[in-house]
């Protein structure tokens, strides 16, 4: 392993680096950002107001931070901040960076691997901890001082084919981690592990063992539920008062052709309730039964607490890659309301409990199926953001479609598939989710835009096209107040935060991070 310091920076740093107090992430002050979605709901609002409808015209770069990675799938990663140090990922590496200034503090690196390079969202912190998973599937536990390791745990086997990529959610000394790899026959699961030791507090599977509730949703005197699904690949959340943790699961397998798995499928294409201090499942909710389009349900599940149709309750909002937006009573899992907010044409409406009920004819065949959307969704693992004062969630969406086909693969479980896509439009939504209907739609281009969104006090949503623009636009209309060009396409969202009395937007696009700010002039 090699790790990379600014020593004239570093010894300062560690003499007045504090901790993250555990309950910080509770009720973040502005001048942190302290874990993948700012605070527990994953709503990524920010009550910051400093920059706003009138002067964001003005916003300038304040500093850029150019990484050493000149290959790979760039900058995908949410920025932690805590206390003036902003600290964030690429597939094999840590930075640590001075939020005012952009200047490195340090800098780790893992060291060459086998596992799949294809992203990483970024870190959890607990005290003086981070925590990093690796494209092979480990589990690091960093100091965050210093970079340096201070335990390492596996995950899971890289040569079985699984890898990961998210960010870990920390729930005071509970480290939660999840999975990649549906590329292959394998079953996602949710790892809890002490924040101090690593040692190992409790598993959950997303796939239940013959006899367990869920297995009969699979067939049985069959190994088709041996042959896996419900990777766990996105970062959850968490409801304090209910001591709930929140998390979407994936798609089954073979992915998309369910000839020898009949059924639902449970726990995949599912969002789980969980008791984060034993990992016991409280409730389940599955937003594609018997999925056969490669639609995880993974999308980050939104914790807001309002009015829903005049009655006070505590929801679950989740824009999900089928092109539904489910509202669900968080303490139960009941679904409210079931709605498609993009274009789709693979459902003939939802059953009594709300789940969408799919068209046989809509299925892959050896033929090829025309289906909306196509297999990247009709939104993926872009981050979405709630505004409470507007009442909107802003969702990247795509109006797609695929040509899904099934066929004999001659291995063992007898089937595959494949998906060609045909069509993708992006556009960002700002969706009423009392009626499930867009109050504006902004258009971001052609292809596919993996920019996630932040939204403000400020009366801004802060996001990115598929050009490479870094834009600003108003909360309420979704016009476009200001933009720069990021010199490659922004594949995480940004985040925002407050120091010495300025405020701050930071975002990644390619290999580069960018802090944006009004002149000083401004700033008041």
């Amino acid at each position: 392993m090699i790790r990379v310091f600014s020593l004239f920076l570093l010894s300062a740093f560690a003499a007045s680096a504090q901790g993250l107090d555990p309950n910080a992430i509770l009720n973040p002050p502005n001048s942190s950002w302290p874990s993948y979605n700012g605070d527990y709901s994953g709503k990524r609002f920010s009550s910051l107001r400093q920059i706003n409808k009138t002067n964001v015209e003005f916003l300038a770069m304040a500093w850029a931070f150019q990484t050493d990675v000149s290959t790979g799938p760039g900058l995908k990663s949410t920025p932690l901040l805590v206390n003036g140090t902003l600290y964030f990922t690429e597939p094999d590496d840590v930075w640590a960076v001075d939020a005012r200034t952009g200047q490195q503090v340090w800098h780790y690196r893992y060291h060459q691997n086998e596992g799949l390079h294809i992203g990483q969202r970024g870190l959890g912190m607990y005290k003086e901890k981070l925590y990093f998973e690796t494209p092979d599937a480990h589990l690091l536990c960093l100091d965050a001082r210093t970079g340096e390791v201070q335990w390492d745990v596996v995950l899971a086997d890289v040569k079985l084919g699984y890898w990961a990529t998210m960010a870990p959610l920390v729930i005071r000394n509970h480290v939660l981690a999840g999975v990649s790899g549906d590329f292959n026959d394998l079953h996602g699961f949710i790892d809890c592990f002490d924040a101090d030791t690593g040692k190992l507090q409790w598993k959950w599977d997303a796939l239940p063992k013959p006899g367990q509730p869920g297995s009969d949703t699979w067939p049985a005197n069959t190994d088709a539920m041996q042959h896996g699904g419900g990777m766990t690949w996105v970062t959850g959340t968490y409801d304090p008062e209910l001591n709930l943790l929140y998390w979407g699961t994936a798609n089954p397998n073979p992915v998309l052709n369910g000839s020898t798995r009949p059924g639902d499928n449970l726990f995949t294409c599912s969002i789980v309730a969980l008791n984060p201090d034993t990992g016991k499942l409280v409730w389940y909710f599955q937003a594609s039964p018997h999925d056969v389009h490669d639609w995880d349900a993974v999308q980050t599940p939104v914790l807001v607490d309002g009015d829903f149709h005049g009655q006070r309750r505590k929801l679950l909002l989740q824009a999900s890659r089928n092109g539904y937006l489910f509202v669900l009573d968080r303490t139960n899992g009941k679904a409210l309301s079931s709605t498609p907010y993009e274009q789709i044409n693979w459902t003939s409406g939802v059953d009594s409990i709300g789940r969408p009920v799919g068209k046989r004819e809509k299925y892959p065949t050896a033929a090829g199926t025309l289906v909306e959307p196509d297999a990247i969704g009709a939104t993926n693992w872009m981050s979405p953001s709630f505004n409470p004062e507007t009442g909107l969630l802003y969702v990247d969406s795509h109006d797609s479609f695929s040509l899904y086909y099934a066929f004999s693969t001659g291995k063992p479980e007898g089937f595959g598939g494949r998906d060609l896509t045909v069509s993708s439009h992006c556009s960002l939504r700002a969706i009423d989710y009392q009626t499930g209907k867009s109050k504006w739609v902004h258009e971001l281009g052609q292809g596919w835009d993996w920019a996630g969104v932040v939204s403000t006090a400020g009366g801004l949503v802060f996001s990115a096209d598929v050009h490479g623009n870094i834009l600003a636009l108003d909360a309420e209309t979704g016009q476009t107040l200001w933009h720069a060009y990021g010199g490659g396409p922004a594949q995480a969202p940004p985040i925002t935060y407050e120091l010495d009395g300025r405020q701050y937007v930071v975002v990644g696009a390619h290999g580069v991070l960018y802090a944006f700010a009004l002149p000083q002039k401004l700033v008041r």
